[in-house]
Protein backbone atom coordinates (compact mmCIF):
# COMPACT_ATOMS: atom_id res chain seq x y z
CA UNK A 1 0.00 0.00 0.00
CA UNK A 2 1.34 3.91 -0.56
CA UNK A 3 1.10 6.07 2.02
CA UNK A 4 -1.22 8.27 1.88
CA UNK A 5 -0.75 12.17 1.41
CA UNK A 6 -0.48 13.95 4.75
CA UNK A 7 -1.48 17.21 2.87
CA UNK A 8 -4.48 16.99 0.63
CA UNK A 9 -5.87 19.95 1.37
CA UNK A 10 -3.02 22.15 0.37
CA UNK A 11 -3.33 20.03 -3.64
CA UNK A 12 -6.81 21.06 -3.40
CA UNK A 13 -6.04 24.47 -2.94
CA UNK A 14 -3.42 25.05 -5.51
CA UNK A 15 -5.71 23.58 -7.83
CA UNK A 16 -8.69 25.29 -6.68
CA UNK A 17 -6.10 28.66 -6.96
CA UNK A 18 -4.96 27.53 -10.63
CA UNK A 19 -8.42 26.61 -11.93
CA UNK A 20 -9.74 29.92 -11.45
CA UNK A 21 -6.73 31.61 -12.50
CA UNK A 22 -7.29 30.13 -15.94
CA UNK A 23 -11.72 30.52 -15.54
CA UNK A 24 -11.48 34.23 -15.36
CA UNK A 25 -7.96 34.41 -17.63
CA UNK A 26 -5.34 35.58 -15.00
CA UNK A 27 -3.96 32.65 -17.35
CA UNK A 28 -5.41 33.17 -20.98
CA UNK A 29 -5.24 30.43 -23.55
CA UNK A 30 -1.86 29.85 -24.82
CA UNK A 31 -0.19 31.16 -21.37
CA UNK A 32 2.65 29.31 -20.64
CA UNK A 33 2.81 27.53 -17.17
CA UNK A 34 5.54 26.86 -15.72
CA UNK A 35 5.86 24.44 -12.26
CA UNK A 36 8.75 26.37 -10.63
CA UNK A 37 6.99 30.19 -11.04
CA UNK A 38 3.65 29.00 -10.09
CA UNK A 39 5.25 27.53 -6.63
CA UNK A 40 7.01 30.37 -5.91
CA UNK A 41 3.90 32.74 -6.40
CA UNK A 42 1.84 30.27 -4.30
CA UNK A 43 4.74 29.84 -1.83
CA UNK A 44 4.10 25.99 -1.76
CA UNK A 45 6.41 23.59 -3.36
CA UNK A 46 6.77 22.06 -6.75
CA UNK A 47 4.53 18.73 -5.88
CA UNK A 48 0.93 19.93 -5.20
CA UNK A 49 1.80 22.26 -7.80
CA UNK A 50 2.80 19.64 -10.28
CA UNK A 51 -0.07 17.02 -8.71
CA UNK A 52 -3.21 20.34 -10.12
CA UNK A 53 -1.13 20.85 -13.13
CA UNK A 54 -1.56 16.61 -13.89
CA UNK A 55 -5.09 16.53 -12.90
CA UNK A 56 -6.02 19.89 -14.84
CA UNK A 57 -3.86 18.16 -17.63
CA UNK A 58 -6.51 15.34 -17.66
CA UNK A 59 -9.04 17.88 -17.71
CA UNK A 60 -8.47 19.31 -20.89
CA UNK A 61 -7.52 22.80 -19.32
CA UNK A 62 -3.81 22.71 -19.88
CA UNK A 63 -1.82 20.93 -22.16
CA UNK A 64 1.60 19.49 -22.23
CA UNK A 65 4.25 22.16 -23.76
CA UNK A 66 7.99 21.93 -24.23
CA UNK A 67 9.97 20.09 -21.06
CA UNK A 68 8.08 19.75 -18.47
CA UNK A 69 5.94 22.67 -18.99
CA UNK A 70 2.16 23.24 -19.74
CA UNK A 71 0.25 25.45 -21.94
CA UNK A 72 -3.39 26.73 -21.23
CA UNK A 73 -5.49 25.25 -23.99
CA UNK A 74 -7.19 27.36 -26.46
CA UNK A 75 -11.30 26.85 -26.21
CA UNK A 76 -12.67 25.52 -29.36
CA UNK A 77 -16.10 27.16 -30.26
CA UNK A 78 -17.22 24.69 -32.40
CA UNK A 79 -16.95 22.29 -29.03
CA UNK A 80 -18.07 24.89 -27.08
CA UNK A 81 -21.55 25.73 -29.17
CA UNK A 82 -21.91 21.32 -28.71
CA UNK A 83 -21.71 21.90 -24.99
CA UNK A 84 -23.97 23.89 -24.88
CA UNK A 85 -26.47 22.21 -26.75
CA UNK A 86 -26.43 19.04 -24.65
CA UNK A 87 -26.63 21.48 -21.95
CA UNK A 88 -29.96 22.81 -23.16
CA UNK A 89 -31.21 19.28 -23.39
CA UNK A 90 -30.61 19.00 -19.70
CA UNK A 91 -31.27 22.49 -18.38
CA UNK A 92 -34.78 22.07 -20.20
CA UNK A 93 -35.47 18.47 -18.66
CA UNK A 94 -34.19 20.34 -15.20
CA UNK A 95 -36.41 23.51 -15.55
CA UNK A 96 -39.80 21.13 -16.78
CA UNK A 97 -38.89 18.82 -13.48
CA UNK A 98 -38.27 22.16 -11.39
CA UNK A 99 -41.42 23.43 -11.96
CA UNK A 100 -43.42 20.14 -11.18
CA UNK A 101 -41.44 20.08 -8.02
CA UNK A 102 -41.93 23.97 -7.00
CA UNK A 103 -44.93 24.31 -5.03
CA UNK A 104 -43.86 21.06 -2.50
CA UNK A 105 -40.39 22.43 -2.04
CA UNK A 106 -40.16 25.52 -0.07
CA UNK A 107 -36.37 25.78 0.06
CA UNK A 108 -35.93 24.85 -3.62
CA UNK A 109 -37.90 27.82 -4.27
CA UNK A 110 -36.14 30.16 -1.88
CA UNK A 111 -32.59 28.59 -3.19
CA UNK A 112 -33.71 29.60 -6.93
CA UNK A 113 -35.37 32.46 -5.46
CA UNK A 114 -32.29 34.24 -4.08
CA UNK A 115 -29.44 32.92 -6.72
CA UNK A 116 -32.02 35.09 -8.85
CA UNK A 117 -31.96 38.10 -6.65
CA UNK A 118 -27.64 37.15 -6.38
CA UNK A 119 -27.47 37.35 -9.72
CA UNK A 120 -29.63 40.54 -10.87
CA UNK A 121 -27.75 42.43 -7.65
CA UNK A 122 -24.37 42.32 -9.81
CA UNK A 123 -23.06 45.59 -11.70
CA UNK A 124 -20.33 46.75 -13.53
CA UNK A 125 -17.91 46.50 -10.92
CA UNK A 126 -18.97 43.21 -9.68
CA UNK A 127 -15.62 41.13 -10.20
CA UNK A 128 -15.73 38.27 -13.29
CA UNK A 129 -15.63 35.33 -10.98
CA UNK A 130 -18.35 36.51 -9.17
CA UNK A 131 -20.20 36.93 -12.23
CA UNK A 132 -19.65 33.27 -13.49
CA UNK A 133 -20.11 32.17 -9.61
CA UNK A 134 -24.01 33.78 -9.83
CA UNK A 135 -24.02 31.99 -13.18
CA UNK A 136 -23.65 28.89 -12.00
CA UNK A 137 -25.30 29.28 -8.30
CA UNK A 138 -28.53 29.40 -10.50
CA UNK A 139 -28.46 26.92 -12.34
CA UNK A 140 -27.11 24.65 -9.90
CA UNK A 141 -30.43 26.02 -7.73
CA UNK A 142 -32.66 24.44 -10.78
CA UNK A 143 -30.93 21.27 -10.64
CA UNK A 144 -31.46 20.61 -7.34
CA UNK A 145 -35.37 21.75 -7.33
CA UNK A 146 -35.55 19.46 -10.06
CA UNK A 147 -34.82 16.50 -7.51
CA UNK A 148 -32.79 13.99 -9.86
CA UNK A 149 -29.48 14.33 -8.42
CA UNK A 150 -28.39 12.58 -11.99
CA UNK A 151 -28.90 15.89 -13.62
CA UNK A 152 -25.90 17.34 -11.79
CA UNK A 153 -23.67 14.74 -11.87
CA UNK A 154 -23.96 14.45 -15.94
CA UNK A 155 -23.14 18.11 -16.11
CA UNK A 156 -20.32 18.78 -13.56
CA UNK A 157 -17.74 17.61 -15.71
CA UNK A 158 -18.26 19.91 -18.39
CA UNK A 159 -18.85 22.83 -16.10
CA UNK A 160 -15.35 23.70 -15.78
CA UNK A 161 -15.06 24.19 -19.49
CA UNK A 162 -18.54 26.65 -19.30
CA UNK A 163 -17.34 28.65 -16.80
CA UNK A 164 -14.19 28.99 -19.02
CA UNK A 165 -16.56 30.07 -21.78
CA UNK A 166 -18.50 32.71 -19.73
CA UNK A 167 -15.78 34.81 -19.33
CA UNK A 168 -15.93 35.67 -22.79
CA UNK A 169 -19.33 37.39 -22.64
CA UNK A 170 -20.29 37.97 -19.07
CA UNK A 171 -17.63 41.00 -18.91
CA UNK A 172 -20.35 42.69 -21.65
CA UNK A 173 -23.10 44.75 -20.37
CA UNK A 174 -25.19 44.25 -22.74
CA UNK A 175 -25.18 40.33 -22.57
CA UNK A 176 -24.96 40.25 -18.83
CA UNK A 177 -28.56 41.94 -18.39
CA UNK A 178 -30.25 39.81 -21.14
CA UNK A 179 -28.79 36.55 -19.49
CA UNK A 180 -30.32 37.62 -16.54
CA UNK A 181 -33.27 38.81 -18.38
CA UNK A 182 -34.18 35.25 -19.47
CA UNK A 183 -33.05 33.90 -16.18
CA UNK A 184 -35.76 35.80 -14.88
CA UNK A 185 -38.01 34.74 -16.96
CA UNK A 186 -37.14 30.40 -16.71
CA UNK A 187 -37.19 31.31 -12.76
CA UNK A 188 -40.85 32.91 -13.33
CA UNK A 189 -42.29 29.78 -15.21
CA UNK A 190 -41.14 27.61 -12.94
CA UNK A 191 -42.04 28.99 -9.29
CA UNK A 192 -45.63 29.33 -11.41
CA UNK A 193 -45.58 25.59 -12.33
CA UNK A 194 -45.79 26.41 -15.82
CA UNK A 195 -43.10 22.80 -17.10
CA UNK A 196 -43.59 23.42 -20.68
CA UNK A 197 -42.92 27.57 -20.48
CA UNK A 198 -40.00 26.47 -18.32
CA UNK A 199 -38.93 23.80 -20.14
CA UNK A 200 -39.07 25.91 -23.62
CA UNK A 201 -37.62 29.48 -21.88
CA UNK A 202 -34.31 26.92 -20.58
CA UNK A 203 -33.66 25.36 -23.90
CA UNK A 204 -33.57 28.83 -25.50
CA UNK A 205 -31.22 30.24 -23.24
CA UNK A 206 -28.67 27.74 -23.59
CA UNK A 207 -28.95 27.54 -27.26
CA UNK A 208 -28.62 31.51 -27.28
CA UNK A 209 -25.84 31.27 -24.40
CA UNK A 210 -23.97 28.63 -27.05
CA UNK A 211 -24.62 30.70 -29.73
CA UNK A 212 -23.31 34.04 -28.64
CA UNK A 213 -20.16 32.42 -26.71
CA UNK A 214 -19.17 30.65 -30.08
CA UNK A 215 -19.10 33.74 -32.00
CA UNK A 216 -17.59 35.77 -29.27
CA UNK A 217 -15.10 33.20 -28.89
CA UNK A 218 -14.29 32.85 -33.50
CA UNK A 219 -14.01 37.08 -33.06
CA UNK A 220 -11.63 37.00 -29.87
CA UNK A 221 -9.19 34.24 -32.04
CA UNK A 222 -9.89 36.11 -35.45
CA UNK A 223 -8.47 39.24 -34.23
CA UNK A 224 -5.49 37.35 -32.23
Amino acid sequence: MIPLDPLPNLADQVYERILAAIIDRTLPPGQRVRQNELAEKLGVSRQPVSHALHLLHRQGLVAESGRRGFEVTQLDPPHIRQLYEVRGAIDALAARLAARRSTADATGRDRLESALRAGQSADEKTPLARLIAFDVDFHRAIYRLAGNPVIEEMIAPQWLHMRRSMATVLSELDYRDSAWTEHADIAAHILSGNARAAEAAALAHALNAGQKTEERLKATLEAA
